[in-house]
């Protein structure tokens, strides 16, 4: 089997405990022999993440405040995690000109990016790997947008002279040099840019949890693992708000073919999740796939009659939204019908305005607004194939006593998408995953 890449969640790397644990699993599998990093997370539930810290400081040295007591607790965690280690690298001189460029007035990209780079150093000198500069291998334009495909190139070109390596995550550099940081788990799509760049076997992502999980555990007790999951189930779910790996980070390794595992840093031994383009359906388990959704929508539904013969009426009502600068969800429609499917944070205050638009854009003969919804989407390959799932799905709801107000099915026929009132939102999560799970 070819080398893989591993990359390490901040949960992961906390502390010199967590250090050695990634030791441990590195050394187990001689195929891991490139590693991405995250900054240190929380070591206990009150703790502050290192990435936090460094935020809190840029902020208070650009408005002249002292931050020197904020960095100092930043230098004390690399310093233990060194000391406790057994490191000789040199961390003082790297410390010291973070320092001097926060004092400078570094800008916030660069400031939350340091937690990578100095933990980097930190687990290739642990490793005895060499250390690779993300900034080298991850291109942003002037604009701050990333460039996939130069990225890909220059990955390719600098990485093929290492056989082993340590790259921080998280972020990259525009053309000038000057940092710039990914969004928020953005060290999820650096482990999968370098594993498309050595043409990785597998990019092994490695945090605090054993994979994907059915459902969200907060509302359902104890939900199983997904043992094997496509990149467009992910997709749909991770849409729909299950979260453990980048949505972003998809994208580069399923170009490239390369499977994706979701592993536990704390169980090891635990397969997690395995994802990739296709497998035997036969190691399915469940019909479904997972169950995964959002509160917070508002549904405007259009009724006219005869709209289906009227050319550009959905034109013109996509159209509004374009104006208002709002994206929408979901456009569930009928013959005489169009629902528009729109969240909350996008809406903001142009209800009444988009309302007065839509009426004289394409003289409605009613219009409805439904608030306060919740979406909840069921996903599954198998669904397809199997006889009555959606009977299955809504007689789980009947049963709850929970009212479906909008159903949406996608043409792939591999989610079904319900709308349902937010205070049911919990409610309808367990019942369906009662009905394909536990039933």
């Amino acid at each position: 089997m070819g080398n893989k890449v591993v990359k390490f969640g901040g949960s992961s790397l906390a502390d010199a405990g967590q250090f050695a644990k990634v030791r441990e699993i590195i050394r187990a599998d001689a195929a891991r022999l490139f590693v991405v990093p995250s900054a240190p997370g929380k070591r206990f539930a009150d703790d502050i993440k290192v990435t936090d810290m460094l935020y809190e400081s840029q902020r208070l040295a650009c408005a002249g405040e002292d931050f020197g007591p904020v960095f100092d607790r930043i230098c004390q965690r690399y310093r233990g995690i060194a000391r406790d280690l057994g490191l000789q690298c040199d961390l003082e001189g790297p410390l010291q000109k973070v320092r001097e460029d926060l004092a400078a007035g570094a800008d916030a990209d660069y400031a939350a990016s340091r937690g990578e780079f100095l933990n980097g150093i930190l687990l290739a000198d642990y490793l005895g790997y060499p250390f690779v500069d993300a900034a080298e291998l991850i291109v942003f334009d002037e604009a701050g947008n990333f460039l996939p495909e130069e990225t890909q190139k220059k990955a390719s070109a600098v990485l093929k002279d290492y056989t082993c390596a340590v790259v921080p995550g998280f972020y990259g550099a525009k053309r000038d040099g000057t940092v710039k940081t990914f969004s928020r788990g953005g060290s999820d799509i650096t482990g999968a840019i370098v594993a498309r760049a050595i043409d990785a076997a597998l990019y092994e992502n490695w945090t605090d949890v054993s994979g994907f999980l059915m459902a969200d555990p907060r509302i359902v007790k104890n939900p199983e693992t997904i043992d094997y999951i496509t990149y467009r189930e992910l997709r749909e779910l991770s849409y729909m708000g299950a979260s453990v790996l980048h949505e972003e980070a998809i994208f580069p390794v399923r170009l490239a073919g390369i499977p994706i595992n979701i592993k536990n840093t704390n169980a090891p031994d635990h397969p997690g999740t395995m994802i990739m383009d296709r497998f035997d359906e036969a190691a399915r388990k469940h019909t479904v796939t997972g169950i995964a959704g959002h509160k917070g929508f508002t549904v405007i539904t259009i009724e006219k009659e005869m709209m289906n013969t009227e050319r550009g009426f959905g034109r013109k009502v996509l159209s509004v939204l374009e104006k208002f600068d709002i994206s929408f969800e979901h456009m569930p429609s009928s013959i005489d019908t169009l629902s528009v499917v729109i969240a909350d944070a996008q809406l903001g205050d142009n209800l009444d305005a988009i309302l007065t638009s839509l009426h004289e854009a394409v003289s409605p003969d009613a219009l409805e607004v439904s608030d306060n919804m919740a979406l909840i989407a069921t996903v599954g390959h198998g669904m397809v194939r199997q006889r009555g799932v959606a009977a299955k799905l809504f007689d789980a709801l009947v049963g709850a006593g929970v009212n479906v107000r909008m159903i949406d099915q996608g043409s792939s026929e591999m989610n079904i998408i319900v709308g349902v009132e937010s205070d049911d939102f919990d409610l309808a999560v367990r019942a369906i995953y009662q009905a394909f799970v536990t039933a």
